[in-house]
């Protein structure tokens, strides 16, 4: 029997070989030129993989052609090939995206427990990867990623682009400032940064999963099994999927997880902290629901310099500054106790430039601003707040081997079992 296009890459991939240099041997039209290449004069090409809600947006980003969108919603899928007009075929496997050889870029919207799948699957099959925060659901699952993106010399974009772009959130100020005013030493060293309500960052706590779920059918036009994908199996009902999905540990981490990695990127950006995380993280609550995820009251992420992030839960720090350090602070709107702060940081330099043109990375090889290796340690900073929320303890953690010290429930929690025939 004559087999058909892209069959033995899917075949491959259920069979656990993802993983593996060349399981789609297909080779993208960019690279044809040699290793790294992309002919200044051609079209870029891109696919959207997950299409609902933060999906939507996708469709409209400049700078490269659509080609393929793909849900496994019926609905959401033939709502994006209606916004994205002619020219664009729909899917519901993103393995038979990944399969076009015209495709060059995918974007990867989806719930968080795909991000790392996805992502491995993509570099694989040659492709460059434009990824939604978190950009993984574990620290084990960002490991994996950066270590794909590498072998496979692609380019990632995680988006989120606070460390360079935009007055970020409620600060009312760009991150280039915090940054310069962090390099010139005049906070002194080392620095508390506090990250909470009272800064200008709510935590999203409506992202809260429910405990009185009872099971109801599947609607017609949705591929449950497949939405779930690597995920534990639980009984369909309507608020663990589409718009509700970050309230479970499951598949996100209620508004630490949708949040986190947009607030504490820029943190370890303008604390140069890109190469390293905390040694440890404080947790001040109970255990969190096994399944749903709700408030908490705060987490203290502290490296070994003694510099330390707080979590504020509560929005209880009132007048608390941004960054405090021995020598001044910082507080919303650039406001600080020292004076004439602006006058004197113009003596300082500016931070070093940043490659934050996706696009043009793609062309050059050069890697992007937020790529899969600083991306990886600022999604850490979320997942070890997240696992000190979820077992509810302390927790000390190895910035170089990452991975928790004695403490091997914690340790389960790095590289979690995925639901066969998934796994990386």
């Amino acid at each position: 029997m004559k087999r058909k296009r892209g069959e033995m890459s899917r075949r491959d991939f259920l069979k656990g070989t993802m993983c593996a240099a060349g399981i789609f041997t297909i080779v993208p039209r960019h690279v044809l030129g040699g290793t790294g290449f992309t002919a200044p004069s051609d079209e870029l090409t891109r696919a959207v993989i997950g299409v609902g809600g933060m999906g939507t947006g996708h469709l409209g980003y400049p700078g490269a052609r659509l080609l393929a969108v793909c849900d496994v919603d019926e609905g959401h899928l033939q709502n994006a090939l209606a916004k994205a007009g002619e020219g664009v075929k729909g899917y519901k496997d993103f393995r038979e995206v990944l399969d076009r050889p015209d495709i060059d870029i995918v974007h990867i919207p989806t719930p968080p427990h795909w991000h790392a799948l996805i992502s491995i699957a993509a570099a694989e099959a040659g492709k460059d990867i434009w990824c939604e925060k978190p950009m993984s659901r574990t620290i084990g699952e960002g490991q994996k990623v950066v270590e794909a993106v590498q072998r496979n010399g692609r380019i990632f974009r995680l988006n989120t682009w606070f460390r360079f772009n935009d007055t970020f959130y409620g600060m009312g100020t760009p991150v280039a400032p915090i940054k310069k005013l962090v390099e010139s030493g005049m906070l002194g060293w080392p620095l508390k940064v506090t990250v909470g309500e009272t800064t200008g960052f709510g935590w999203k706590f409506f992202w809260s999963g429910r405990t009185d779920l009872k099971p109801e059918p599947v609607p017609a036009q949705l591929d449950y099994d497949m939405w779930l994908g690597p995920a534990p199996y639980k009984p369909y009902h309507p608020h663990r999927v589409h718009a509700t999905f970050r309230g479970y540990w499951d598949y996100d981490g209620g508004g630490l997880g949708d949040m986190g990695q947009h607030y504490l990127d820029p943190v370890q950006y303008f604390l140069g902290k890109d190469d390293e995380s905390p040694s440890r993280s404080k947790s001040m609550l109970r255990k969190q629901h096994p399944d749903a995820a709700s408030s908490w009251r705060r987490v203290v992420l502290r490296y070994k310099d003694g510099c330390e992030i707080i979590l504020d839960g509560e929005g209880k720090d009132a007048g608390v500054p941004y960054i405090q350090g021995p020598q001044g602070k910082l507080f919303k709107g650039f406001e600080s106790d020292i004076p004439r702060l602006k006058e004197k940081l113009d003596q300082f330099p500016d931070p070093a430039p940043q490659n934050t043109d996706f696009h043009e990375c793609v062309r050059t090889r050069q890697k992007f601003a937020l790529n899969e290796q600083n991306g990886h340690r600022s999604c850490t900073l979320v997942n070890l707040a997240k696992t000190a929320v979820q077992l509810g303890r302390n927790l000390r953690f190895d910035s170089v081997q990452q991975r928790f010290i004695d403490d091997e429930g914690a340790n389960r929690l790095i590289s979690q079992p995925m639901r066969a025939p998934w796994h990386i």
